[in-house]
């Protein structure tokens, strides 16, 4: 493993709604200052998704994401990825439509078609802002992620082979990794894969210690030294289990799209706080950060200089 991490920080996301924290990033200018934020406290890689300015519902519109993207790159150099994950409900062409227009150097991609329940987390919002919050937060006890093998294989085909565009692969359950290793096997995926390991999402493989470590012995046997390896834990697992990556010698996501606390019962003012802490825990442990050219390097990127914003 690197002694470079690469941090990477999750934005704003599609899983948190507005009444759960005044602090997630609504507007595009929002987004966009939290984005510079959390590449100028060491994040090196941003994750974005975009949403609707008037009552922060996710949305695919390209022109949404185009109000935010190019002020971004021209604030950091930090290597910017677009979701293809989108929101909850979308089709895998609303997915892929900021995408395709802004052709980025790095772009999401789930490994499997999964329950993805994130209803739970209604119930701990006293008051909701707007009314589609509540309906799409429960609805999510009836809701099947999309992402089928030939989805995959059309994503990597249209962006990856059309865009020079690679991928943040989340892997949320072991059955994900062999999904991954079956495209390396057949050509459809190259090296060196970034395989970003997810834990904490009810639906995905549950937030112990020792999943962490089957998921990156399994890693390990199927990808070898094709691969980078990341971690990211949703909510109050975030910090211990990016730590415990450090300490393996591996890559982080930290974000309020993953989590929106810094410590137990106090939630973070911004991403970049959340940044400044992991670099922090990181350092300390030894670990040096890698710059946006570093990453860039290890995942063989095509460069900020070859995209469409």
């Amino acid at each position: 493993m690197s002694r470079k991490t690469i941090i990477t920080c999750a934005v704003t996301g599609a899983i948190h709604t507005p009444s759960m924290s005044e602090h997630l990033p609504i507007t595009p200018r929002q987004i966009a200052e939290q984005s510079i934020a959390a590449a100028e406290a060491g994040a090196s890689i941003i994750h974005l998704h975009a949403r609707d300015p008037n009552d922060g519902r996710p949305t695919p519109d390209p022109a949404v994401f185009m109000q935010f993207l190019p002020v971004i790159k021209q604030s950091t150099d930090a290597v910017i990825n677009v979701t293809t994950g989108g929101g909850l409900g979308m089709s895998v062409e609303e997915r892929l439509a900021a995408p395709l227009q802004a052709s980025p150097e790095m772009c999401s991609l789930n490994m499997g078609s999964m329950n993805f329940n994130i209803a739970p987390s209604a119930a701990r919002v006293k008051q909701f802002k707007h009314e589609w919050e509540r309906p799409y937060l429960e609805g999510t006890t009836d809701f099947i992620f999309r992402n089928t093998f030939r989805d995959i294989e059309r994503i990597v085909e249209i962006l990856g082979k059309g865009h020079g565009t690679r991928f943040e692969f989340e892997c949320y359950d072991v059955g994900h990794l062999y999904s991954l290793a079956h495209m390396l096997d057949r050509g459809v995926v190259e090296g060196p894969l970034f395989v970003q390991t997810i834990f904490g999402i009810l639906g995905g493989i549950g937030p112990e210690h020792r999943n962490l470590m089957f998921m990156r012995e399994t890693a390990d046997r199927l990808f070898g030294d094709q691969y980078v390896w990341s971690v990211l834990a949703a909510g109050r697992h975030q910090m211990g289990f990016t730590t415990m990556a450090g300490i393996l010698g591996g890559h982080v996501r930290v974000g309020l799209e993953d989590s929106l606390w810094i410590g137990p019962g106090r939630q973070a003012t911004s991403n970049a706080e959340q940044v400044a802490k992991i670099r922090r825990i990181l350092e300390e442990l030894g670990q040096s950060i890698a710059t946006p050219e570093e990453a860039r390097a290890m995942l063989k990127l095509k460069g900020g200089d070859r995209v469409k914003f």
